[in-house]
């Protein structure tokens, strides 16, 4: 099964590896789980709520994972959960939960966006076209599989 995988799809590869690593790494630093970031994360950037559908979603992490963390969350009062309609649920921070997550995943939210203020423009828009084309088309090979 040697050579399979050609030199620019291992450096490919290698960054998303070491993309993820990085993440972790600052979980790490911060005393976090890298679920308890990523909810985190998500929360902020959709304000002081977001469903748990859509945390699901944005992580590509299965709901049965996210609840255990979200439990762990809520335990320690970081978060709760509410329900939104239907079936629905939607995880919302609580004060402490956003004193935590201003100690932490706010200042690594404002490093990443500190990064793009640092790029121009275009190469912003270079690097999400191009993120983008992959994805859709990583997609598409899957479907064909």
């Amino acid at each position: 099964m040697e050579g399979y995988t050609t030199r620019q799809m291992q450096r490919v590869n290698y960054l998303q590896s070491e993309m993820n690593a990085a993440y972790h790494e600052a979980a790490v630093k911060l005393g976090m789980s890298d679920s308890t970031v990523q909810i985190l994360y998500a929360i902020c950037n959709s304000g002081d709520s977001c469903l748990l559908s859509d945390i699901c979603k944005l992580l590509g992490t299965s709901k049965q994972t996210i609840n255990s963390a979200l439990r762990k969350l809520e335990r320690e009062g970081i978060v709760y959960l509410e329900f939104s309609g239907g079936r629905k649920k939607r995880v919302r921070i609580t004060a402490q939960g956003r004193k935590l997550a201003e100690g932490t995943v706010v200042r690594l939210i404002e490093a990443e966006n500190s990064i793009l203020d640092d790029w121009s423009r275009e190469e912003v828009e270079q690097y999400l076209k191009l993120g983008r084309k992959y994805l859709e088309a990583i997609r598409e090979k899957i479907r064909e599989l």
